[in-house]
């Protein structure tokens, strides 16, 4: 291959360049590293349900709001029992961390993270609360709000199944609250409606505190 070949085809890639649009070269060095800039993976739910847990058992909230939002930093540290012993895995953005020493409320049995991207945005946990009429209203407020994991956190899963078979209509019938009254192994507490009652059944005690653990109905 002659030099004045080489000299030529040099010749015409510098014309080439300088005819390109002004845009694409100034473009160029940013498409280059965009190209080669990795892709940083999505951590697994829970990876990062697992570091804010830590973090609590840590009492760090520094730590925690790095993995969480502010509220599921403050409902983990208002837990009123002691730490779930038991890491039960995750379904879904759904991870959970239960007792398996301990009785506690509700049929979540400890903790449950919803994770959205590198963050736990949520926590449910088992709830202590110390009046019977606090629990049932506490499962009624989460039925009216259509979430079934805060329902879980003062009841049953019998309980919760039970309620959540039907879906609350605020343009349906209306409930009146009637109050608690004693039964053989606890509370009964009534919610009156057109054309019947809805009973909860209440179980604990002050100290260890209270749960709904099934439900009744009664037609007029």
């Amino acid at each position: 291959m002659s030099a004045p070949w080489l000299r030529g085809a040099a010749a015409t890639a510098v014309t080439a360049a300088f005819l390109l649009p002004a845009s694409l070269l100034a473009a160029a060095p940013a498409l280059a590293h965009g190209a080669q800039a990795p892709t940083q993976a999505k951590p697994a739910p829970a990876t990062v349900a697992k570091q804010l847990f830590r973090a609590w058992l840590r009492a760090d909230r520094h730590a925690a709001s790095r993995v969480a939002t502010a509220g599921a930093v403050s409902t983990l540290f208002s837990y009123p029992y002691r730490a779930p012993d038991e890491f039960a895995g995750c379904s879904g953005n759904s991870c959970r961390f239960v007792h398996t020493s301990v009785r506690v409320p509700g049929g979540l049995g400890g903790l449950l993270m919803i994770v959205s991207g590198a963050k736990v945005t949520k926590v449910y946990e088992s709830r202590h609360l110390v009046k019977p009429s606090a629990a049932a209203g506490y499962l009624f407020d989460a039925w009216r709000k259509h979430d079934r994991n805060r329902g879980l956190e003062i009841a049953s899963t019998t309980a919760v199944r039970t309620l959540f078979r039907a879906k609350y209509d605020p343009k349906g019938v209306k409930y009146f609250f009637q109050g608690c009254s004693s039964e053989p192994k606890g509370h009964s507490c009534a919610y009156s409606y057109e054309g019947g009652a809805m009973f909860m059944h209440v179980r604990g005690s002050k100290s260890r505190g209270y749960e709904v653990t099934s439900i009744g109905y009664v037609a007029d």
